[in-house]
């Protein structure tokens, strides 16, 4: 917690920076045992096998910790909701399947920083009494999946899974599960499909996995960042996580910023933060240009502009301007990005991605691309802005589960904040902003 800059900011503490979870990722081997535990790793554990169970799930809710893949549910009240009295077996299962555009926090670090995840891994299994635990990886990331594995392993090895755990009687098994790749088991119940070999597709709920989740089992589901963040809880004390962050958004997460920022990469902050002093962390946006538009949270939270560059990035904060945290997931786009290209390449990645299972997402999908992609060649009409919004109405609350109205979230936004640009699409025949187009423009005003 060294280097801290101290700032009041519109009535609130902030701490500019706060590396935890990254404090480790600059030493040589960070990912390796020997450098987890001369930094402190598995301490945690041990303090938290001499407590009970119940005081674990107290201690993480009293900390205020909330979902760190987006959706911001608190993550003790979700382990309180495990029914103790079912005699099936308990499940944790850890959603590491990030892959929505942008979104970048997972994977560095389980590449630098496996282990905190282990150790977290296995104190919240002990929470919710459970003795097996997953870890589903994405499977195109071949590299993180075999570090993850590598580490497992060595934790094994060191006597910190399988029988009898330190001594404590307590026994845990992890599979590292590789998925198929597809966008959708990010989704926790089309995970839940995948870990038990089906087309991962989600599921009706209720039930939800608290009761009859993996294998029809009480199953907890939580993101890579979440439980990541349980051994500085254990090791710290909730008072200090919630020390950090804003009155309901408690802690630290990890803001990644891409894009035409002059430093893109990851930064761990306490939420609250602005934009603006990210930004500045980073050495601002890319010389010689300005901020045009952003995302708060990966591709499906509402795009946000320069105007917004003061708003607290905490779930409420965000949320008061109509756009959501997400996944922390901060794409920067200057003045010479065309914002029309931009939606148009996610949505036909939310096109390709979707499972197909319900109407609105299969079909309502295909139709924004044809729409946008009509008004991206400039051939389109201005008619086509107002059937793009009545196509996401026709999406947004009425698709099975969220990926419908997470591609219809960077449409409707974009059109809110840059209608004149779409207008201009459609005025010169074509997107403005092609470079291949401006210098045939060129040319011809020369031959004129």
């Amino acid at each position: 917690m060294s280097e801290q800059q101290t700032e009041q900011t519109a009535g609130r503490t902030t701490n500019t920076l706060t590396p935890v979870l990254t404090d480790i990722w600059a030493d040589e081997q960070s990912w390796k045992l020997d450098t987890y535990t001369r930094r402190g790793g598995y301490r945690a554990l041990d303090k938290a096998l001499g407590m009970a169970p119940d005081d674990i799930i107290t201690a993480v809710k009293d900390s205020g910790l909330r979902g760190r893949g987006g959706a911001g549910f608190p993550t003790g009240m979700k382990w309180s909701f495990i029914p103790q009295d079912n005699p099936k077996p308990k499940y944790l299962v850890v959603n590491a399947d990030e892959s929505e555009p942008g979104t970048c926090k997972d994977t560095p670090l389980l590449m630098a920083n496996p282990h905190v995840l282990v150790e977290g891994v296995i104190i919240s299994s002990f929470a919710i009494r459970a003795n097996k635990a997953f870890i589903y990886v994405r499977g195109e990331i071949v590299h993180v999946i075999r570090r993850v594995q590598a580490a497992v392993a060595e934790a094994y090895a060191a006597g910190h899974l399988g029988k009898d755990i330190h001594g404590s009687g307590y026994d845990l098994d992890v599979v590292v599960h590789a998925g198929a790749g597809a966008y959708i088991c990010g989704e926790e119940t089309a995970l839940l499909e995948g870990l038990e070999g089906r087309r991962g597709q989600p599921r009706l709920r209720p039930p939800f996995p608290a009761v009859a989740g993996l294998y029809a089992s009480p199953t907890v589901i939580n993101n890579v960042e979440s439980i990541a963040s349980v051994p500085s809880i254990v090791d710290n004390g909730a008072a200090w996580f919630a020390s950090m962050g804003t009155e309901k958004s408690k802690g630290f997460g990890i803001f990644s910023l891409s894009g035409h920022v002059t430093r893109p990469g990851q930064y761990e902050a306490p939420l609250g933060v602005t934009l603006r002093e990210l930004i500045d962390l980073a050495g601002g946006i890319r010389e010689g240009h300005e901020l045009k538009f952003w995302t708060p949270g990966g591709s499906s939270t509402p795009l946000l502009t320069a105007e917004h560059l003061d708003v607290p990035l905490d779930f409420e904060g965000v949320a008061s301007v109509k756009s959501m945290l997400g996944t922390r997931a901060l794409q920067l786009f200057d003045e010479t990005t065309c914002v029309v290209r931009a939606v148009l390449r996610w949505t036909e990645f939310y096109k390709h991605e979707s499972c197909g299972k319900c109407t609105p997402c299969r079909e309502g999908t295909w139709w924004l691309v044809q729409t946008l992609s009509n008004l991206e060649k400039g051939i389109g009409q201005e008619s086509d802005l107002d059937l793009l919004v009545d196509q996401c109405d026709n999406i947004l609350g009425r698709s099975f589960c969220a990926l419908g109205d997470g591609a219809t979230s960077p449409i409707t936004s974009s059109i809110q904040f840059f209608r004149d640009e779409y207008l201009r699409h459609l005025t010169e025949g074509g997107c403005p902003f092609d470079p291949a187009r401006s210098t045939l423009f060129a040319d011809e005003l020369e031959m004129a």
